[in-house]
C-alpha cells in the first residue's frame, strides 16, 4: 500500500517579519528582522533568528510606540544594515531555493521594504538571487481573505488571533513574536479549511495572487466611492 504524499503543511516553513521606522516601503528602513524556522506544529519545533539594525536615521515616535525600539538603542546595539540584511536575505534565498515557503503576515510590505533596502545598499535583491519571482510565499492575511471572503470585521494579526481563539503569550509587534503568531494563524486556517493543505505550494501561491487582486480591486473601488485615492497595489506579493 503506497503512503499518501505529504502536504506542504508537514514540511518546514520559514516565518518572516520586520519592524521598521514607518510604513513607506520606499523611504523607511528596517529596524528588526525575525526569521522563524518551523519543522512541526508547535512552538517547540521553532528555531528563531533575530537581528537588530541601526537604520541610520531617527526612529519616529509613532514607530517607537509600536515596536518599543528607540533611536538610541538601535544606534548603540544594532548591526549595520548591510551586514544584517545580507545575512537575512541569504537565509531566505536558501530556504526558497529548497522550496521551503516563506510565511509572512501582510508579507507584501515586508518583502517590498526588504527589496528596497537591498537596492539602496547596493546588494543583490532577493528576486535577483533567486533568478525568478519571489516564491513560494504564504500570507495568512491573503489566504484568510480568500477562503473566508465575506466575514465582517478587521483582519489584523491581533484580530485573527482572536477569531481563531489563539492565546498569545508574548508582546505583538516584536518581530519574533509576530512570526510565531503568524504561523499559529496559518495552522488554524489550514485546520478550518483543509483544501489549503491539499493545494500544492505552486497552486497556493497562484491562488493568493488572484485572491489579493480581487480584494485589492474591490478595496480600491471602495476608496473611490469614499472620494479617496485608490492606491492599493493589486499585485502580490510584490
Amino acid at each position: 500500500m503506497t503512503a499518501a504524499p505529504l502536504s506542504w503543511t508537514d514540511a518546514p516553513l520559514l516565518g518572516f517579519d520586520t519592524e521598521t521606522t514607518g510604513t513607506n516601503v520606499a523611504s523607511d528602513r528596517i529596524v528588526t528582522v525575525a526569521l522563524v524556522h518551523s519543522v512541526g506544529p508547535g512552538r517547540e519545533s521553532e528555531t528563531v533568528a533575530t537581528w537588530l539594525i541601526d537604520p541610520e536615521m531617527d526612529i519616529p515616535e509613532p514607530a517607537q510606540r509600536v515596536h518599543g525600539i528607540s533611536t538610541e538603542h538601535a544606534r548603540a546595539h544594532g548591526m549595520t544594515a548591510t551586514e544584517a540584511l545580507e545575512e537575512v536575505v541569504t537565509m531566505i534565498a536558501e530556504a526558497l531555493g529548497k522550496d521551503v515557503p516563506l510565511v509572512a503576515f501582510n508579507g507584501g510590505f515586508d518583502l517590498a521594504i526588504l527589496e528596497n533596502e537591498l537596492t539602496r545598499l547596493g546588494l543583490p535583491t532577493l528576486a535577483q538571487r533567486l533568478g525568478h519571482d519571489i516564491a513560494p510565499v504564504i500570507d495568512p492575511l491573503v489566504v484568510d481573505r480568500g477562503v473566508d471572503r465575506y466575514r465582517k470585521g478587521k483582519r489584523t494579526l491581533t484580530d485573527l488571533l482572536a477569531h481563531f481563539d489563539i492565546q498569545q503569550d508574548g508582546r505583538l509587534h516584536t518581530a519574533d513574536v509576530d512570526v510565531s503568531a503568524t504561523l499559529d494563524v496559518l495552522r488554524a486556517i489550514v485546520a478550518k479549511h483543509p483544501q489549503i493543505a491539499a493545494s500544492s505550494l505552486a497552486d497556493l501561491h497562484r491562488e493568493q495572487v488572484g485572491w489579493h487582486r480581487t480584494w485589492a480591486e474591490n478595496f480600491n473601488e471602495f476608496l473611490k466611492k469614499k472620494g479617496k485615492t485608490p492606491d492599493v497595489n493589486t499585485s502580490w506579493p510584490l
